[in-house]
């Protein structure tokens, strides 16, 4: 199972088997549970780098909680030595030995972190969450093809569960702002909602919120307005963006050989089906979802993966580039 999903992953077959990521494969075609399929993806990629890994865990000699325990401190210089030393250990004496070997300052343990969100589409956790999305413990199920390892923490995940037919139960911890504004919700609509019932005060907030999405995602709308000119050949037009959206039905149009259309539906993004740099137009007919997964997918069929790698390199140094010189100081400027 782990070398599979080694070969999977590294070779990205997820993919143009329809799957927007590692994950979703693991846990819709392997069927592992989500914090399975974190643990054994991590494994696969740190046994991929330190093959020892393979043998150790089919002897036994290791398993899969210490080789997670272990991944973060797993270097080429020392792995060797680290690995011999944590064979035939149960959790807690490899615990024990990472903390001797790498010993943590004593201030760290009198802070608790609260975990941001752990997201998954349509199922699984959710939160109300007020910090940095890229804040540490961060994870993106569905869209990262690079699963981080699984994290235990002494804090309640949030989770989004079936409590009855149609109705669920959702368990989060929220910042200081969103109770303020919830308990400010429920007393503006105290006339429509004597109660207080916070359900009703999320179900009108998460309309609104959506509603602004879903301008800012295909610029939908109930009074469209004439398409103004511009002059970016890039640009897609609102009209064609709600149409595709409303045909595409919000989600990616990939479709494997096997007739499997992925089900991704988060980060989706506008792809020409006859390439931009080929003279493709944005029109309805030219235009798809897909998820980023899929559109790079399609692009390295189409121009070759290595072309596409050096395309990235050059947009990540030119954004360093940019970045660079919007925080150089003026010349002659004081400090």
């Amino acid at each position: 199972m782990l070398a599979h999903i080694a070969e999977v992953d590294a070779r990205k077959l997820y993919l143009p088997a329809g799957f927007p990521s590692m994950h979703a494969y693991s846990v819709q075609r392997l069927r592992l549970s989500e914090d399975a399929a974190l643990k054994r993806i991590q494994a696969a990629r740190v046994a991929r780098q330190f093959p020892v890994i393979f043998t150790a865990l089919e002897e036994g000699r290791l398993h899969l909680s210490g080789v997670c325990l272990l991944a973060p401190y797993l270097k080429e210089a020392s792995a060797g030595d680290l690995l011999a030393a944590a064979m035939d250990r149960s959790k807690d004496d490899i615990a024990k030995l990472i903390a001797r070997r790498f010993p943590r300052s004593e201030l760290l343990e009198l802070v608790d972190e609260y975990p941001s969100s752990a997201r998954a589409e349509g199922e699984g956790r959710t939160e109300l969450d007020c910090s940095d999305e890229h804040a540490p413990g961060h994870v993106d199920r569905d869209t990262l093809s690079h699963a981080p390892a699984h994290v235990a923490t002494p804090v309640p995940r949030p989770k989004l569960e079936p409590h009855a037919d149609g109705r669920y139960a959702l368990h989060v911890v929220l910042c200081q702002e969103a109770h303020d504004l919830i308990r400010y919700a429920q007393a503006l609509s105290s006339h429509s909602n004597p109660q207080g019932n916070i359900s009703q005060v999320l179900l009108h907030a998460l309309r609104d919120h959506v509603a602004r999405l879903e301008k800012q995602k295909f610029a939908a709308t109930s009074r469209p307005r004439p398409q103004r000119p511009s002059h970016n050949p890039r640009h897609i037009p609102a009209h064609v963006k709600r149409t595709v959206w409303e045909r595409d039905g919000g989600q990616c149009t990939f479709v494997s050989a096997s007739g499997r259309r992925c089900e991704a539906r988060r980060g989706l993004e506008y792809d020409h089906k006859t390439e931009f740099a080929r003279g493709g137009e944005a029109t309805v007919d030219n235009i798809q979802l897909r998820c980023p997964g899929h559109n790079q997918h399609t692009a390295e069929r189409t121009y070759g993966a290595g072309f596409m790698k050096r395309k990235r390199e050059e947009a990540a140094a030119a954004r360093m580039a940019a970045k660079a010189a919007k925080v150089a100081p003026v010349p002659g400027a004081y400090a």
